[in-house]
């Protein structure tokens, strides 16, 4: 017979069949076009998603810097581009680090009930709040980072699952997490400072927050890809150059100074989270002249 772990790979595999036919059945009757610099993209991003960092708010600042997607159609260009390679991180980390089996297969169903809920209304959104949700939500990733910059964000304490009240509080905030993730917030950050607050050892929010995303973003991508709400050529590159990234940061996990990278990235996506909302203050400014021409 098969063990719990083993049956968690079987599904995960049938979810990434799902995925691959929805998004395929897409490539095959639209032009794909150039994709070359989304590569680089797609490689950067998913290689320190990989070592915990996310991928989202980086990948966000690259479209914005480089005008390379359109402000409404990028998170479901992050949620369809990463699905892949955020598979590939979920069967490594499930494999290799220890966690208890019910609270993360709890935890995975919580976080894709989210993503579910979150991706119909956010599909729907205009571009002005998209700019809006997307440039708070950044911030608030910027913010968490910080929190564990700074050691302020508290460690785990030992135990590698949970019970009770405290399985009943992570449920609740992995199904905001995966709600989230259809705006375009990463889930890592904030599940990472969720599984320390509730005294788990810190590398158990791996397998979690990797496990949740892989199972959450073919549901959520499924509902941008219908309502057509993603750039293709960039969902192309993200998982092309992201697959790659994602086993070779792996295996050198250990040998990075990850401090001087989490600066990095707290940098760039307060720029990006400003530039959002300044894109949302001009559309509201145009919106305006508009009515009073």
């Amino acid at each position: 017979m098969f063990d719990i772990k083993t049956w968690l790979f079987i599904a995960l595999g049938g979810f990434a069949a799902f995925y691959l036919f929805t998004w395929l059945s897409t490539i095959r009757r639209e032009r794909v076009g150039e994709w070359p610099i989304l590569l680089g993209i797609g490689f950067v991003t998913n290689f320190f998603d990989t070592l915990g960092i996310g991928s989202f708010a980086t990948t966000t600042s690259f479209f914005k810097v480089l005008k390379l997607v359109k402000d409404e159609v990028i998170p479901g260009t992050l949620n369809v581009g990463h699905t892949l390679p955020t598979i590939a991180q979920a069967f490594i980390y499930i494999a290799i680090l220890k966690v208890d089996m019910k609270t993360l297969i709890l935890m995975i169903g919580a976080a894709v009930l989210g993503a579910w809920l979150g991706a119909g209304v956010v599909s729907g959104w205009s571009r002005r709040n998209v700019q809006i949700g997307m440039g708070f939500a950044l911030l608030a990733a910027a913010a968490l980072l910080l929190l564990k910059i700074f050691g302020i964000a508290p460690q785990g304490e030992g135990t590698y699952g949970l019970e009770g009240l405290r399985l009943a509080i992570g449920l609740a905030g992995n199904f905001m997490l995966g709600a989230l993730m259809s705006l375009g917030i990463g889930l890592y950050a904030p599940c990472l400072i969720l599984v320390s607050f509730l005294g788990m050892v810190e590398t158990t929010a791996f397998p979690i927050m990797m496990g949740s995303c892989a199972f959450l973003m073919p549901v959520g991508s499924a509902e941008f890809i219908r309502k057509k709400k993603f750039d293709l050529v960039a969902t192309i590159g993200l998982a092309l150059g992201g697959i790659p990234a994602v086993i070779i940061a792996a295996k050198i996990v250990q040998k990075l100074d990850l401090e001087k990278v989490k600066w990095l990235v707290v940098v760039v996506v307060v720029y990006t989270a400003i530039s959002m909302l300044r894109s949302a203050m001009v559309e509201r400014q145009s919106a305006i002249a508009k009515q009073e021409a």
